[in-house]
């Protein structure tokens, strides 16, 4: 992850694809900086990335060597950081941050996403 000097700060942090199930835009985050154990800041999920980071890299990864191995890919999520400008003063790029995504609230409507998916597919099998 780096966090990026702006107006408006941020955070791209890369979750495994197995951890994004449940994250949505406009979740509450929790970031605990390596350098001030101390310090709490509190962020907002502002964008989920459409594809994996290996999709936007230069030279993309080619596992077409005839075995399949599966890779965890990494998603690229993007925080909009809730702090002033004295806690943006101390947050320079290239810190170790811990993020923690509070995903409670996103049940409900991934449930209704797979509700959906489901009467879809029974939509196109009565066909």
């Amino acid at each position: 992850m780096s966090i990026v000097p702006v107006s408006e700060a941020y955070v791209v942090a890369n979750f495994k694809e197995t951890q994004v199930e449940r994250m949505l835009p406009g979740q509450k985050v929790r970031l605990h900086v390596d350098a001030y154990p101390d310090l709490k800041v509190e962020g907002t999920v502002d964008s989920i990335s459409p594809a994996t980071g290996g999709q936007f890299s230069l030279i993309p990864m080619d596992t077409a060597t005839g075995n399949f191995t599966k890779i965890v890919q990494r998603v690229p999520v993007r925080i909009r950081i809730d702090a002033g400008p004295a806690a943006r003063k101390v947050l320079a790029p290239g810190l170790s941050l811990e993020v923690e995504v509070d995903t409670r609230a996103s049940k409900d409507e991934i449930d209704t996403i797979r509700d959906e998916q489901e009467q879809v597919a029974q939509e196109r099998a009565g066909q």
